[in-house]
């Protein structure tokens, strides 16, 4: 395939809404990023991310480095949790406008990159008497931030290209997503010489996240033919590359591709949006903030498929073929899908299913309760290709529970 024409040690610059420095020493273009942020008034920061990854993976002194070079002052925020809350959004945003930063680095996954678009939008002149409370609860809608600097060190999320931001309201049990085009980032930076260190679990996780994304994007009533192509070129890219890259972590091959799969997902779903894996996440790990999203997706996604398959055979049909061939564009292939997805999950490692994760038949009345309160979990369920029903939800909630084969 193409892959073997591309020199993984050269760093493009791919530019959708927002521009991404992507290949291995894209860490390095920090400098002139900063450089950049310089001329417009930035002389300090501050940075946002998790309590070890930043760090174990490389990035920081890479990053610490360049902001001492160029005389940016910063003042750090290691708080972020894998599920982030409102509440931590809260305290980075009053650590950040007590030092007097004018802009946000995050280094992560998608917990530290949601929290740092978060916090941009409340370290606005405008917005700065809001919480995040009120920013996920819909009470207003931000036209601008400040500038943000996503340093991506996961192959999932591709929040680092896109206009989406989630976090708990852990009060409410809400696990909301936001989406507007001020929080987009101003620089991203893909480097998969920092992904080499993920565990197996979030290698896994991650790349899943990817698949539902596309999946999602794919078939949603305002899917494209543009989504219709990237997702079939991500399932396919994460279907080669994915086995590989357990096989040998340092791979870094195999580590790019996975890494621009993500990429191309975090664009997909910026196009074609999100449905019902996305909307029934969330409850599952707003109640349990410890449910991995890329494992809860994972677990979720064979019912999906098999609910969605009869109004979206053809698209499925064709995207799927890298995980489960022969499949025919006709809903009777609905639960032949299903089964090879959960298949292939299997194979690459992922055998856990809700009653594993500590979940039971009886809060299957609260979780789709949440699914259709959560503040834009209805959106997203209004553009499911079929009518996405109380019973639709609480049936696939049911059939996670334990294994469909």
């Amino acid at each position: 395939m193409w892959e073997k024409d591309i020199n993984i040690n050269e760093v493009k610059e791919i530019i959708s809404r927002a521009k991404v420095y992507f290949g291995v020493g894209a860490m390095h273009k920090i400098d002139d990023i900063l450089k950049d942020l310089k001329t417009k008034g930035v002389d300090k920061v501050i940075v946002i991310s998790g309590r070890n990854a930043y760090k174990a993976t490389g990035a920081w002194d890479i990053i610490e480095k360049s902001l001492k070079d160029n005389s940016i002052g910063y003042v750090n925020y290691d708080k972020v949790t894998p599920n982030p809350t409102t509440d931590g959004i809260d305290e980075a945003k009053k650590i950040a406008l007590d030092f007097g930063a004018k802009a946000v680095i995050a280094i992560g996954g998608g917990s530290p990159i949601d929290t740092g678009k978060s916090v941009a939008v409340l370290m606005d002149k405008k917005y700065q008497d809001k919480t995040a409370d009120e920013l996920y609860e819909y009470k207003f809608a931000p036209d601008s931030a400040v500038p943000v600097v996503a340093v991506n060190l996961t192959h999932g999320t591709g929040t680092e290209a896109n206009r989406f931001a989630v976090a708990t309201v852990v009060k409410k049990d809400f696990k909301p997503a936001i989406a507007y085009d001020c929080i987009y980032p101003s620089y991203s930076i893909d480097d998969p010489k920092v992904c080499v260190k993920l565990s197996p679990k979030q290698t896994m996780y991650t790349s899943i996240d990817a698949i539902n994304h596309v999946v999602e994007a794919a078939t949603s009533k305002v899917a494209s033919p543009y989504t219709i192509s990237i997702a079939k070129e991500t399932i396919r890219l994460v279907a080669k590359y994915l086995p590989l890259a357990l096989k040998n972590p340092e791979d870094m091959e195999a580590r790019y591709f996975l890494m621009y799969a993500a990429l191309l997902g975090g664009i997909c779903f910026d196009n074609g949006l999100l449905h019902y894996t996305h909307a029934l996440e969330h409850p599952l790990s707003a109640v349990k903030h410890d449910l991995s999203h890329g494992l809860g997706l994972a677990i979720l996604l064979p019912a999906v498929i098999k609910t969605i398959y009869p109004d979206k055979a053809a698209t499925l049909a064709d995207i799927l073929e890298p995980i489960v061939p022969d499949l025919k564009a006709e809903a009777a292939d609905a639960k032949k899908a299903a089964l090879g997805v959960e298949k292939w999950l299997f194979e690459i490692g992922v055998k856990e299913k809700l009653e594993d994760m500590g979940y039971c038949d009886p809060d299957v009345e609260k979780l789709t309760n949440l699914a259709f309160t959560t503040p834009s979990l209805d959106g997203l369920l209004a553009i499911a290709p079929n009518e996405a029903t109380k019973e639709r939800v609480e049936a696939i909630y049911k059939e996670s529970m334990k294994p469909m084969a």
